[in-house]
């Protein structure tokens, strides 16, 4: 309860018709809003239908003692804070004023009394209790910043951030409140917690000063009932805007508060489009490292995914690659451990190794052994690589698969869908290697390979994840629409980056043996 600047609401309670005018035409006289009651139990009823800045108590009542009563209003918690007067007609020993000040008096008066001592001793009781409840409004309002800064601070997208600053500015202020940023290259965001203070959203980026912060008071923009509060985390950025009721910023303290909401959500805005602006050029090195277009052959139709991990998430090293050698293919699938651009950029050194090896060795085994070397020389454990290395032969139905680390490829035929068992360590420690193994590709199987970001689910076992996949996959699929739906399955808000290739043994194709051999 904050009592009002001038003047008080003040209960008089005393059974004495007499006693109780003088003091009601005293206290009216000093400026104050004077009710009445004649005994205990209606000061009471009256404290729980009204509420009143002070109470002037007498001690003797006809239903109960005016200790009693004082008691009583300050055990409610809705009247704990009002301050009680204690008035007695006679005198009385010191003992009973103690009584009266340990039983909730905040003051004790005996007869006679002066105006001016009245009056005085009924503004000394408000002052202390104004200035407490101010300090108590000024700490809640301050805990109310504190814990809408907190929230604020703590979203990752930007209509999140819009949605709790609104509803931070209207805990702090007290009233509904509409907040509007702009998040790069996308649309103007509204978060709002009442219809009083939505307008349209044009018209409060009209008249926008350059200033880094400030309150604009109505009438600043015709047709805009409001205060708003600019501020900006970056002078080149789009403002933040906090609109809410002009009666919300009514004093200093209260534009100061506001405004440090308004400065917090900007700030916050920036990290967030800082943070935008980072993924996106990862993102973008990162696609621009993977194949830009899948060869074409009629007898081994192909179709590649590539899913960055949700937008909260780094970018990772995952990759997979296709290159032609003469009349077989290489097929390779992998990923960089870590989650950062440094992962993104070993991913991008490693898939360039696998290519110039792939020039000069047909050997899978090798080629492995050769980027292992270039990791544990050139990046040690923060390189460390995953990766499935295949050299399918379409004229002879084969495939030769090499294993670094990596999930072994899932073949579906006509027999059913397995994992091919082929293992081996993972890239850059320096370990033997296992050769290489042949597997059949009859007409009709179909291959898919795929990063661990796709089975890995939290609280279970890769293997469970593994299971779960494999029974999701028939031979007869179509490439394209299984691997949509398998995102869609298991790829959907994962921390991990996830890329997918699969390719299928389509239809005999002879070899073609060149001429003069």
């Amino acid at each position: 309860m904050t009592p009002p600047a001038e003047g008080a609401r003040i209960l008089v309670v005393d059974d004495t018709v007499t006693s109780r005018y003088v003091r009601v035409s005293w206290l009216r006289r000093g400026g104050h809003d004077v009710s009445e009651a004649v005994t205990g139990g209606e000061a009471l009823a009256k404290l729980g239908e009204h509420e009143f800045d002070l109470v002037l108590l007498d001690v003797d009542l006809p239903d109960m003692s005016g200790y009693d009563v004082a008691e009583r209003i300050k055990s409610d918690p809705r009247t704990a804070a009002v301050p009680v007067v204690h008035v007695s007609a006679a005198f009385r020993e010191t003992e009973d004023r103690i009584t009266g000040l340990n039983r909730g008096a905040d003051a004790y008066l005996t007869e006679p009394i002066e105006p001016r001592e009245l009056l005085a001793t009924v503004e000394a009781a408000l002052r202390y209790y104004r200035a407490r409840a101010l300090a108590e409004r000024l700490a809640d309002r301050l805990a109310k910043l504190t814990s809408a800064t907190l929230r604020i601070n703590s979203t990752t997208t930007f209509h999140a951030l819009a949605e709790a600053a609104a509803e931070g500015a209207a805990s702090v202020a007290g009233t509904p409140a509409t907040v509007l940023l702009s998040p790069p290259g996308g649309p103007l965001l509204v978060g709002s917690t009442g219809a009083a203070v939505r307008s349209e959203p044009a018209s409060l980026l009209d008249g926008m000063p350059a200033h880094t912060s400030t309150v604009l008071d109505p009438p600043w923009e015709p047709g805009v009932p409001a205060s708003v509060v600019v501020a900006r985390g970056n002078p080149r950025s789009a403002p933040i805007r906090v609109a809410v009721p002009p009666g919300a910023v009514a004093t200093e303290e209260d534009r100061n508060l506001v405004l440090q909401l308004a400065q917090t959500t900007a700030l916050a805005a920036e990290g967030l489009r800082a943070y935008a602006e980072e993924h996106t050029l990862a993102l973008t090195l990162q696609n621009s490292l993977l194949p830009r277009r899948l060869p074409t052959l009629p007898a081994l139709p192909m179709t590649a995914r590539y899913e960055p991990a949700s937008a909260h998430a780094e970018i990772g090293g995952d990759f997979y690659e296709v290159t032609e050698l003469g009349d077989r293919l290489l097929i390779a699938i992998g990923d960089v451990t870590g989650h950062s651009l440094a992962a993104a950029l070993v991913m991008g050194e490693v898939r360039h190794a696998l290519r110039a090896y792939a020039v000069h060795e047909t050997d899978p085994v090798e080629i492995l052994r050769r980027i292992d070397a270039m990791i544990e020389k050139f990046h040690g454990v923060r390189g460390l690589t995953t990766m499935c290395l295949m050299v399918v032969d379409p004229a002879e139905e084969t495939v030769l698969v090499a294993n670094g680390g990596h999930i072994p490829p899932l073949i579906a035929d006509a027999s059913g869908t397995r994992y091919l068992d082929v293992r081996g360590p993972l890239l850059g420690i320096g370990l033997a290697r296992p050769p290489a193994t042949e597997f059949a590709l009859p007409v009709g199987s179909m291959v898919l390979l795929t990063t661990d970001g796709l089975v890995e689910h939290s609280g279970a076992d890769l293997d469970e994840g593994m299971e779960r996949l494999r029974t999701a996959v028939a031979h007869d699929d179509d490439m394209d629409v299984l691997c949509d739906r398998l995102l869609a399955e298991f790829g959907q808000d994962k921390k991990d980056d996830i890329a997918l290739f699969a390719f299928r043994r389509d239809r005999l194709v002879p070899r073609v043996t060149p001429s003069g051999s």
